[in-house]
This record gives structure tokens, sequence and C-alpha cells, in this order.
């Protein structure tokens, strides 16, 4: 379905091939159809740990799986597959998966954790304290390692079952 376009003798341009209404970009629906999934998923793995529907996790970041990762993974494997590992979109691909990644359990992780240790300290402040009233912060912003390696993991599987 790839379409060309073809320069006529007046300068115009016109396109040959089929068009479609359906994008058939698949490293990008490969991404995008992997993030819902793993968001999807929070929904489901926030009520099997806390016992508790959630429908927040639709729209939150942090959780497992690391829709982040499973997002970039997609992407970079959907590019791997259909212009091989050579190609040099697959290797901006695997820079960008991996900076993601890692910033996914680190930096990312470390914030929020550092977020939940300043709302334990707002909460033990007495009432008449000036910041004892300041809304929480959130703490629910980046990834341990495994729910990144399981974003990764359903990222490999939903490029690999998109592969045309």
């Amino acid at each position: 379905m790839d379409q060309v376009f073809v320069a006529d003798s007046d300068g115009s341009s016109s396109t040959s091939g089929s068009a479609s209404l359906i994008p058939t970009n698949v490293p990008l629906l490969s991404a995008f159809l992997a993030f819902a999934l793993a968001q999807f998923l929070k929904v489901f793995t926030t009520w099997y740990k806390e016992k508790r529907w959630d429908a927040r996790r639709l729209v939150r970041s942090g959780g497992m799986p690391s829709s982040h990762s499973a997002t970039v993974t997609a992407l970079a494997v959907a590019i791997g597959l259909q212009e091989r590992a050579g190609s040099p979109a697959f290797a901006v691909a695997v820079v960008l998966a991996c900076v993601v990644m890692y910033d996914a359990s680190g930096v990312r992780l470390h914030a929020g954790r550092q977020a939940e240790l300043l709302n334990q300290i707002v909460c033990e402040l007495p009432p008449e304290h000036p910041v004892s009233n300041v809304r929480p912060l959130r703490d629910s912003l980046g990834h341990t390692p495994l729910q990144v390696s399981a974003g990764a993991v359903l990222g490999c599987i939903v490029a690999y079952l998109m592969r045309s």
C-alpha cells in the first residue's frame, strides 16, 4: 500500500497507488496500541495488588506495566522488524527506548520516592504550620525495574503481533 508521488511535466504532483482510511504505519500503530494496552492493564494490576478498582490508572503514570516502556519498546521492535536492525531508524529507536526506560526506573522512580517522603513530613507538621495545608505531591511517578521489564515485554509482544 505504498503511495508513489509522480511529478508531472507541468510541475504539479499526483498520487498513484491505493489510499486507505486506516493508517499503515505499523511502528506507530504498535507504539499506540502498546501504550493503550499497558494503561488498560494497570486497572487490573491495581485491582490485583490493592483489591480495589481505580479507573484513574487509565490516565496516570506509574504502576504495572510501564506504558512508557511498552510504547518505546514496541516502536523499536516494530522498526527493527520492518527495516531490519542495521537501519538508522532502528538505532534511534533503540537509543530512545534505553533513555526512556532508564529514566522511568531511575530519575522518575526516585522523584516519586522523594515525593512520598515529603508528603509524610508535611503530614507530621502541626496544623498551624504554613505548609501543612499544601496539596500532597504525586508519588506514583516512576517504575520499578520489574514494571519497566513487564512493559518492555508487552511492547515486544505487541510489535511482533502487529508485524505485516
